[in-house]
């Protein structure tokens, strides 16, 4: 009779590829100090490059420690934390960075967030300092007064631009949007001038890998995003953990910086891996499909880390047969499933590999890959643990037994990448960690390989254009509004962007409304990505016994109304 198979046996490691370790020797060593080593290797190789502007990864040190002495000037100590609301730009970078340098903590926010999302983060976060853009200035301003933050610094996208374009920006650039005047007003600076003002000397700080270096923040299922606490530990960590899977890459590759820094799978896998490894970085703010394939055809990445619908909307632009892309070798897709046919036409179209992977906020992010060269790919599989990664899968209703093999239940997962915890949230945290484990909310199964698959979503999430959306989030706004009685959101099919939102209403009654007017009451209270393209209204929503919405049968009822 053959043996069972059990989780602790980490049957996977048997499709490791040839290099990659089982367990990883880890350097106790920083994020910022990996960037000083870099600097001191590859002084004069490019680390950032944007729009043709270069940055090498010497000047990316010097601007790292001007900007982290400003901080200091402005009261920042280790511990304080300080705000940055930017795509991905030079100064983004710059800023991460410094402020891990000086013991600060960093909290990422997604420019596309409304200001009642951002108050919260701010204020949640205590938040000293913002770090943005000039389009975003004025609104910054006025966001203040309700906030922690004492200063603003504002930088644009014409701070760093090649010649000529460095003199056409400001001709055209409010014209096209791209540029905004900031208001005169009380601690506002702009960014090249604090630069300049500060010399490249910040304070040495005792640092140490328990300390907290960031709050990424995540939608929650309760409506309230909470921060989750990843310290210096998990951050090196994990982008050694990362490096460790792709043994044949070189020193010499070239990263696509298209994945969003704001969101932890962009900061982890292409920031950071990076400046960890001495590669250069070409940055795309605006990841759309026309922008992804000039600067792939002009600029040659060799990796690129992507989401699917990037990859979608590649394939569907009418450029994609005038496009060279053979210039990239390898892929890494998350945050959703990839189709079968997306990976073998963008595989036939650049030679490239593409591997997919999975991960969470809470576990910086990566746990799952599926291997790159010489191990086994199974498309529709997240792949399998990352060195130094335990995983079980455990009954949906206890938590703690061990399914068999093959067999569905939660995802649990154990490794030096998993958070300290959520701020400010000790309840949560005690029911999402259990002795090291984390709780995914996942619910999936290991097949007798070792590889994972998720097989729903335990939390209802709607993945959108490769951006978690919490349908209590949008719920919340709609509870809010005078003539709604009950709502509850969903994901249905997109052919773009793999769901969208859609709202169920009930109002109050003798009460009417248009869709199209709870759509424009939703505009400034949600990131436009979170914006419901559907609003259906019913006289009353099914529920459970409990008086639970039964958000499975609405999905149902959907797909059947599309069949």
């Amino acid at each position: 009779m053959a043996k069972e198979i059990t989780y602790a046996q980490k049957p996977w490691l048997a499709h490791y590829e040839k290099g990659v370790p089982e367990t990883i020797d880890y350097e106790e060593t920083l994020l910022s100090e990996y960037l000083t080593k870099s600097a001191r290797k590859y002084p004069d190789k490019m680390a950032l490059l944007f729009q043709g502007y270069e940055v090498s990864f010497q000047d990316l040190e010097e601007m790292v420690n001007r900007f982290a002495a400003c901080l200091t000037s402005f009261g920042i100590k280790k511990n304080d934390s300080v705000a940055i609301l930017l795509p991905n730009l030079i100064p983004c970078v710059v800023s991460y960075y410094a402020i891990l340098r000086i013991g600060g903590i960093v909290v990422m926010n997604n420019p596309l967030y409304s200001d009642r999302e951002l108050e919260h983060q701010f204020n949640d976060s205590k938040s000293k300092i913002l770090i943005t853009l000039d389009l975003l200035g004025n609104r910054m301003i006025d966001l203040r007064p309700k906030t922690g933050i004492k200063q603003i610094i504002y930088t644009s996208i014409g701070d760093y631009l090649p010649f000529p374009k460095n003199l056409l920006f400001p001709l055209v650039a409010k014209k096209k949007g791209l540029a905004a005047s900031v208001r005169p007003s009380e601690n506002v600076f702009r960014w090249k001038a604090m630069l300049k003002q500060n010399q490249p000397k910040p304070p040495a700080v005792d640092i140490s890998f328990d300390d907290v270096a960031m709050y990424q923040y995540t939608g929650g299922t309760t409506g309230v995003s909470k921060g989750v606490m990843l310290t210096h530990g998990n951050l090196s960590k994990q982008v050694q953990q990362t490096r460790s899977w792709f043994p044949t890459f070189g020193d010499d590759e070239i990263m696509l910086g298209a994945l969003p820094f704001f969101h932890v799978f962009g900061l982890s896998t292409v920031m950071n891996l990076s400046i960890y490894s001495g590669w250069g970085n070409i940055l795309v703010p605006k990841p759309q499909p026309d922008a992804l394939l000039e600067t792939i055809s002009k600029f040659k990445p060799t990796f690129a880390p992507l989401v699917p619908t990037m990859y979608i909307g590649m394939l569907n632009h009418p450029d994609i047969e005038k496009c060279d892309l053979t210039s990239i070798n390898g892929c890494f897709s998350g945050s959703a499933p990839l189709p079968v046919e997306v990976i073998k036409e963008f595989e036939a179209k650049t030679g490239a590999v593409i591997v997919e992977g999975f991960g969470l906020t809470e576990s910086t992010p990566v746990t799952h890959i599926n291997p790159f060269a010489g191990g086994k790919r199974i498309v529709g599989s997240i792949g399998v643990a990352v060195p130094d990664t335990q995983c079980r899968i455990v009954d949906l209703d206890d938590g703690e037994t061990d399914m068999p093999v093959g067999e569905t239940g939660e995802l649990l997962i154990k490794g030096p990448q998993i958070m300290k915890g959520y701020l400010n949230n000790p309840e949560e945290t005690a029911q999402t960690l259990t002795d090291g484990w984390l709780h995914t909310g996942d619910i999936a199964k290991m097949d007798d390989q070792g590889y994972f698959y998720i097989v729903d979503r335990k939390k209802d999430m709607i993945i959108s254009a490769g951006y978690n959306i919490y349908p209590r989030d949008i719920e919340e706004v709609f509870f809010e509004h005078p003539k709604v009685v009950e709502a509850t959101a969903i994901g249905i099919p997109h052919p773009k962007w793999g769901e969208a939102v859609k709202v169920f209403v009930v109002l109050r009654e003798g009460e009417t409304i248009t869709p199209e007017e709870l759509i424009e009451y939703c505009k400034d209270k949600l990131a436009t990505y979170k914006l419901p393209t559907e609003i259906e209204f019913r006289e009353e929503l099914p529920k459970t016994n409990v008086g639970k919405v039964l958000k499975k049968e609405l999905r149902v009822q959907q797909l059947d109304e599309i069949k």
